[in-house]
């Protein structure tokens, strides 16, 4: 869902040459998106139907200017990958702190929880895009 959330915030505000990947530290490759995902990212107005998961690699970090992670634990395995210095929770790079700063997985979860889920990556990815955009204004 946050690749897609990304993807559409990017669009939104107008703002291209930026790539957007979602890799896992623990995905199984090639799998489809959950059906919760799917319905919510669909209720949304995102299509993510061709989602097929893909196992984070060292090449991949390697390719990666930045890399946003949902939880702590995620950024030490892509840190371990060699992201050290480029890898933030997307709830941290957000301005939050704490257990409020990671995103729990909604895998197996009812789609109220998906609903939820969705809502918060969202609201993490705005604030993360402003950033993104104040950053980029700042190197102008």
């Amino acid at each position: 869902m946050a690749e897609a959330i990304l993807r559409q915030g990017f669009a939104e505000r107008g703002v291209d040459g930026h790539r957007v990947r979602s890799a896992g530290t623990g995905a199984w490759d090639g799998a489809s998106a959950s059906e919760g995902a799917y319905l919510v990212a669909l209720e949304h107005g995102l299509d993510i139907s061709d989602h097929a998961a893909t196992l984070l690699t060292k090449e991949i970090v390697a390719e990666m200017d930045i890399i946003l992670t949902m939880a702590r634990h995620h950024r030490t395995r892509v840190e371990e990958l060699g992201g050290r210095g480029k890898t933030f929770v997307l709830g941290e790079y957000a301005g939050l702190s704490g257990p409020e700063a990671e995103v729990s997985d909604p895998f197996g979860s009812d789609i109220e929880v998906y609903r939820a889920t969705f809502a918060e990556i969202r609201s993490l990815c705005d604030r993360a895009l402003e950033r993104l955009q104040q950053a980029k204004a700042n190197e102008d």
